[in-house]
């Protein structure tokens, strides 16, 4: 029997020496947790057997068993690499139907496929509690879990319906010489031609779709004060596009705006705004109405022209610019617009004896009977713990630790090795006298 003892141990080095080996395999691994291998001795006695007379039949593994202490964490540059400090996994969904297709996960590296699903190395999805408004939980457990997904924009266009131009015209400009302007037989405005315009000023307005249009407004000095007139007027021509803009109730009437300024250089004529008539931006299905307003701060005085503020009413769609996770898992997304929009928050799961959760490899684990039923909640809430974006928890495996225990494994192995030969000794040894 002293064969199949020194086998058993044998075994069991062996086993302890493969369970080391996967350890130190994964020690780059993110969220991968150390097992360490038990041992049981075996006695085989009866009741009546002498309790000072009984010899053992050697060792089994009684179970290989997972480690989850914290492991360290390595910083990240992205967003969506979040890490647990403390107790939980994140509870992640795939396509495979068995067990739900859900698993549990300490890896918190996720990125975004091209559906905009926030998914980790594997495509897993990760699960939020979905939110309201305010960023508050408005469903629990885990059939009330969503994947985490992103949305390309945030709110509603609005088209630009009044814009505020506040500027300064040169009071030195001089009038477009006539040999510049006449053209089939009148002074006309060209705005590819440079010289029949004093300055030009561009603004951004938007369509009912949201589309950035571009309006373009051409100065033309018209006249100069003199010793009878201390007036000074110019002509503002608008366009968005190719099409001119039109002062006037008829819109392909293209009447620009005459502006008047007084002996000061203050803008007497419009004395408000000027709306145009409606024109129908490119893509649009409707026409839009502009009023174009310059305001008391728009000035002719001897300073360079310059434009001092542009406003205007419209907006566009608000484009994703970034996401956030927040220490208690709330998940917010910012866009070009200014908003920003909670999305939802990360829920953890945890369970009475997590060793006994069924490894499915990748680091992540599935539930068992004798892991028990996942618990849900909030990060940093119900001992739970809490996140810590842009950094990931590396393996909880010490090299150090490992090492040494491999060479403990190794020696017990040569032992049982050196016991197994001897029993052959001894056995070989009766052999021969028998013979």
């Amino acid at each position: 029997m002293s064969f199949f003892t020194s086998l058993s141990g044998l075994q069991a080095s062996q086993t302890e020496m493969s369970t080391i080996s996967h350890n130190l395999a994964n020690v780059s691994t993110n969220g991968f947790k150390r097992s360490s291998t038990q041992f049981a001795d075996v006695i085989a006695s009866t009741s009546n057997s002498n309790p000072t007379q009984t010899v053992g039949s050697g060792t089994v593994v009684k179970s290989i068993r997972q480690q989850f202490s914290q492991g360290g964490f390595t910083q990240s540059s992205s967003s969506l690499d979040v890490a647990i400090s403390g107790e939980g996994f994140f509870i992640v969904k795939s396509a495979d139907t068995s067990g739900n297709g859900v698993a549990y996960t300490r890896n918190g590296s996720f990125l975004v496929d091209s559906d905009r699903y926030v998914v980790d190395a594997q495509g897993n999805k990760l699960q939020v509690y979905p939110v309201d408004g305010s960023g508050a939980v408005v469903a629990t457990g885990l059939a009330s879990t969503v994947s985490l997904r992103l949305p390309q924009t945030s709110g509603k266009p609005q088209a630009t319906q009044n814009l505020e131009l506040s500027l300064n015209l040169n009071a030195a400009s001089s009038i477009p010489s006539a040999d510049d302007r006449w053209q089939n037989g009148s002074y006309a405005f060209d705005r590819f031609d440079p010289t029949t315009y004093n300055h030009s000023a561009q603004s951004t307005v938007y369509d009912a779709n949201g589309n950035a249009l571009t309006l373009t407004t051409y100065f033309v000095r018209e006249t100069a004060p003199t010793t009878t007139d201390t007036t000074s007027t110019w002509t503002a021509y608008s366009f968005v596009g190719d099409k001119q803009l039109s002062a006037s109730a008829d819109p392909d009437a293209a009447t620009p705006i005459s502006m008047v300024f007084n002996s000061t250089g203050k803008l007497t004529t419009p004395s408000g705004a000027t709306t145009f008539a409606g024109f129908l931006s490119p893509g649009a299905t409707g026409e839009q109405v502009i009023s174009l307003d310059f305001g008391d701060a728009t000035t002719q005085v001897y300073s360079p022209f310059s434009v001092n503020a542009s406003d205007q009413d419209g907006s566009p769609v608000g484009q994703l610019e970034g996401v956030t996770i927040g220490e208690d898992g709330t998940v917010r997304a910012s866009f070009s617009n200014g908003d920003s929009q909670a999305l939802g928050k990360v829920v953890l799961a945890s369970f009475s004896n997590p060793a006994g959760l069924r490894q499915m490899g990748s680091s992540t684990w599935s539930a068992s009977g004798v892991s028990g039923e996942a618990r849900l909640g909030e990060p940093g809430s119900n001992g739970f713990g809490a996140l810590m974006s842009g950094a990931v928890e590396r393996s909880n495996v010490d090299i150090t630790e490992e090492l040494v225990g491999l060479i403990a494994a190794q020696r017990n192995f040569q032992a049982n090795a050196k016991a197994l030969d001897t029993a052959s000794q001894i056995s070989q040894t009766i052999i021969n006298i028998r013979s």
